[in-house]
C-alpha cells in the first residue's frame, strides 16, 4: 500500500472508531478519497499534500465531466474531513479547505406516497408470498411505516429489542446514536406474529446444530440479517403487487411518507426530528412545505376575513 493509501486508511479507521461515522459514510469516504488520490497521483502528487488550487481543479474537473452537484458537494466534504485529519495529525502545516466554498446540494422536495398507497403496500405484504414470508414482510412494512426508521436500522434490529410486546423500540442510528420510537397497534400485532414464527424456526435450527441469530430478521448471509439490497427488492415487488409504479417506491420513500403523514395530521417538526433521528432540525426542514400547506388551509378555514 502506498503512503497515500495508508493515510487514507488511517483516516477511515479514525472516522469509524473515533468519530462514530456510519458504515455507509465510511464507504462513501473511501470511494471519494480513492478517486481524489488517483487524480492527484496522475499529477505527481499525494492527497494529503493537496493545495487549494489542486482541490479546486479537481472539483472543476468533475463538474466539467457532468457530475451532479450533490455528488460534488459530497466529494468536497470527504476531502475536507481528510485534509483536516492530516492537519491534526501533523502531516501538513495548513488546511486549505477552509477557504474553499463548495456547491450547495440541490434541496429537492422528498418523494412520498399517499396514505391510500401505503395502505395498498401493507395489504400487498399481507397477501403476497408463502405464509411465513407474508408474516415477515408484514412485520417489516408495518415497522417501517410506524417508526420511519432508516432501512439500515430496520434490517439490523436485534431481536432482544422486540421482546416483551414493547410499546417502543430502542433504535441505534447514525453515529451510534440511540433513540426510542413508538409502535402502532398494527405494528405490535405484526411483530408478535413474526416473533412466534421466527423463534420456532430458530429453535428448529438450533436443534440441527446451528447458532441462534441475534437479529429480528435473520439471514444466512455474511451480515447475519436481511440485507438492505434484499429489502429494496422486496419493496419493489410489493409495489408491483399493489399496482403502484415501483420506481416511486423505496424504503426511504416510506420514511418520507411516515414524516409527511404525521405532519399533515398535526405533528410538529421537533417531534418529527426526534422520531427520524435527525441531529439538526434543518435536515427535518425538507418537510416544511407540508406545514405551509396545512397552515394555509388553516387560515382559509378559520380566519374570519377568509369566509
Amino acid at each position: 500500500m502506498t503512503q497515500a493509501g495508508e493515510q487514507i486508511a488511517a483516516f477511515l479507521e479514525a472516522a469509524r472508531a473515533g468519530r462514530g461515522a456510519a458504515d455507509n459514510t465510511v464507504r462513501a469516504y473511501a470511494r471519494d478519497l480513492t478517486d481524489f488520490a488517483a487524480w492527484m497521483a496522475a499529477r505527481g502528487g499525494r492527497p494529503q499534500d493537496a493545495t487549494r488550487a489542486e482541490i479546486e481543479g479537481y472539483l472543476a474537473g468533475i463538474e466539467a465531466a457532468g457530475m451532479a452537484r450533490a455528488t460534488r458537494a459530497r466529494r468536497l466534504a470527504a476531502i475536507r474531513q481528510f485534509i483536516r485529519f492530516a492537519h491534526e495529525e501533523g502531516w501538513r502545516p495548513d488546511n486549505p479547505t477552509l477557504q474553499i466554498r463548495g456547491p450547495r446540494p440541490d434541496r429537492q422536495l422528498p418523494r412520498t406516497l399517499s396514505e391510500d398507497e401505503v395502505t395498498r403496500l401493507l395489504d400487498a405484504a399481507r397477501q403476497t408470498g408463502r405464509p411465513a414470508l407474508r408474516t415477515r414482510n408484514t412485520c417489516l412494512m408495518e415497522l417501517l411505516y410506524a417508526t420511519g426508521m432508516r432501512v439500515s436500522e430496520l434490517v439490523a434490529l436485534p431481536v432482544a429489542a422486540a421482546r416483551g410486546d414493547p410499546r417502543m423500540l430502542l433504535v441505534r442510528g447514525k453515529g451510534g446514536r440511540e433513540r426510542m420510537v413508538p409502535l402502532s397497534q398494527p405494528a405490535r400485532i405484526a411483530l408478535t406474529d413474526w416473533l412466534a414464527l421466527r423463534d420456532a424456526a430458530d429453535a428448529a435450527a438450533r436443534r440441527g446444530g446451528a447458532r441462534a441469530s441475534a437479529f429480528l430478521f435473520p439471514s444466512r448471509g455474511r451480515s447475519g440479517h436481511l440485507t438492505r439490497h434484499r429489502f429494496f427488492g422486496l419493496v419493489h415487488d410489493l409495489a408491483v403487487a399493489a399496482g403502484i409504479d415501483p420506481s416511486r417506491v423505496t424504503p426511504h420513500v416510506l420514511r418520507h411518507a411516515f414524516a409527511t403523514h404525521l405532519l399533515k395530521n398535526g405533528a410538529d417538526l421537533r417531534s418529527i426530528q426526534t422520531l427520524l433521528g435527525h441531529v439538526d432540525i434543518s435536515t427535518t426542514g425538507i418537510y416544511t412545505h407540508v406545514l405551509e400547506e396545512r397552515l394555509r388551509a388553516l387560515v382559509l378555514e378559520k380566519h374570519p376575513l377568509a369566509r
